[in-house]
C-alpha cells in the first residue's frame, strides 16, 4: 500500500480527538441533569474508539504519536468522565464517593499501562484474541450501567442505592486490573457463508438501538458480562491444546470433537448421578435375589414356624444382612 499523505494521516488522530470530546461533554451534561445525553456521549465516545484504530490500519496511517494520543483520550473518555458523571449523579458532595470514583479513575490508567506495555512482551499466538481484564469502553459503559438501567427502568430502586453503586464501581474497577481473559472483537472472522446473515443481524441491531437505545445498551452490557465466564473457559483449552493456535476456527472445533470422542472411547463418561430410567432404575433400587438367597429365606422361614413360637433373628440363623445399594 502507498504511503498516506498528510491529510490522510490526520484523520485518524482526529477521530481519537472526537472520542475525548465526546467523554468530556458527558461530563458536561451531567452537571445540567442531563443523564441520557451524558450516556449517549459516553457510546458515542466508544464508537469513536472503536474506528481510529480499524482506520488507521486500512489506511497505513498508523504511528506513534496516535498510539499515546489514543491511551490518553481513553483514560479521559473511559475512566475520568465516568467516574465524575457516577460521581454527579450518586455521590455528589460526599467524600467517600469521591474515594471511589478516583479508585475508579486509577484502575483505568493503570490497566491502559498494562496494555501499552504488553504490546512489547511476547505472547503465545492465541493470545491476540483476547484481552487481558476488561478494555476500557467496555469498563466505562459497565460502570454506568446502574444509571442506564435508572434511566431505563425508572428512579428509586434497589440499583440506584449509594452503597450498590459504590460497590458496584469498586468491582469494574477491578474488573479493569484484573487478569481475566476477555475476548477481542478484532479478533472475530466472519466465514462467508455467514456474511448476508451478519448484516441482516447488523441492521436489526442498529434499528433496536435507534428504537429502544437504552434497552439495547443494557442487553448489550449483561451479554458482555454473561461472556466472561466462556472466554476464561477458552482461554484456557488453547492454552492446553498448542495445536490449534495456527489454525482457523472449523479446525478448532474438529480438534474439539476429535478430543471429545477420545475421551468417550478412553470411557472418561461424566457421571449419571442418578439419573436411570425405566427398568434399570427398577433394577438398581430393587436387586434380583438370587437362588442362594433365596433358599436361605426358605430355611428361616422355616425355622422360624417350628412350633416355638419365637422368630429367631438372622444372626442365629447365620446369614447376613443384605445391604441395599
Amino acid at each position: 500500500m502507498a504511503p498516506s499523505g498528510p491529510g490522510i494521516r490526520l484523520l485518524p488522530n482526529a477521530i481519537t480527538v472526537l472520542a475525548m470530546c465526546a467523554g468530556l461533554s458527558a461530563v458536561h451534561f451531567a452537571t445540567i441533569g442531563m443523564w441520557g445525553a451524558a450516556i449517549g456521549a459516553i457510546a458515542a465516545a466508544a464508537v469513536f474508539d472503536g474506528l481510529d484504530g480499524r482506520i488507521a490500519r486500512l489506511l497505513d496511517a498508523t504511528s506513534k504519536m496516535g498510539a499515546e494520543l489514543d491511551s490518553l483520550a481513553d483514560a479521559i473518555s473511559f475512566g475520568v468522565a465516568p467516574a465524575l458523571v457516577i460521581y454527579i449523579w450518586r455521590f455528589d458532595n460526599t467524600r467517600e464517593g469521591w474515594v471511589i470514583a478516583l479508585i475508579f479513575a486509577v484502575c483505568m490508567v493503570l490497566r491502559l499501562a498494562r496494555f501499552n506495555t504488553l504490546l512489547e512482551v511476547e505472547q503465545p499466538p492465541f493470545a491476540k484474541e483476547f484481552f487481558v481484564g476488561v478494555p476500557a469502553p467496555a469498563g466505562g459503559l459497565l460502570l454506568l450501567l446502574p444509571l442506564i438501567v435508572d434511566e431505563q427502568v425508572g428512579r428509586g430502586g434497589w440499583w440506584s442505592g449509594t452503597l450498590f453503586v459504590m460497590a458496584w464501581t469498586v468491582c469494574i474497577a477491578m474488573l479493569l486490573v484484573s487478569r481475566i481473559p476477555t475476548l477481542s472483537v478484532k479478533t472475530i472472522k466472519v466465514p462467508p457463508r455467514l456474511v448476508a446473515p451478519g448484516l441482516v443481524g447488523v441492521g436489526l441491531l442498529a434499528a433496536a438501538i435507534i428504537t429502544f437505545p437504552l434497552a439495547a445498551l443494557i442487553l448489550a452490557m449483561l451479554v458482555y458480562l454473561g461472556h466472561l465466564p466462556y472466554s476464561v473457559r477458552r482461554y484456557r483449552w488453547l492454552a492446553k491444546h498448542p495445536e490449534a493456535w495456527e489454525v482457523t476456527g472449523v479446525e478448532r472445533r474438529a480438534i474439539k470433537r476429535a478430543h471429545g470422542v477420545a475421551a468417550r472411547r478412553l470411557g472418561l463418561r461424566q457421571p449419571l448421578h442418578g439419573r436411570v430410567a425405566g427398568a434399570a432404575m427398577r433394577a438398581v433400587r430393587r436387586p434380583r435375589r438370587d437362588a442362594t438367597t433365596a433358599a436361605a429365606a426358605e430355611k428361616a422361614n422355616a425355622i422360624a414356624g417350628n412350633g416355638t413360637g419365637r422368630r429367631r433373628s438372622w444372626r442365629q440363623l447365620g446369614l447376613r444382612r443384605h445391604h441395599k445399594p
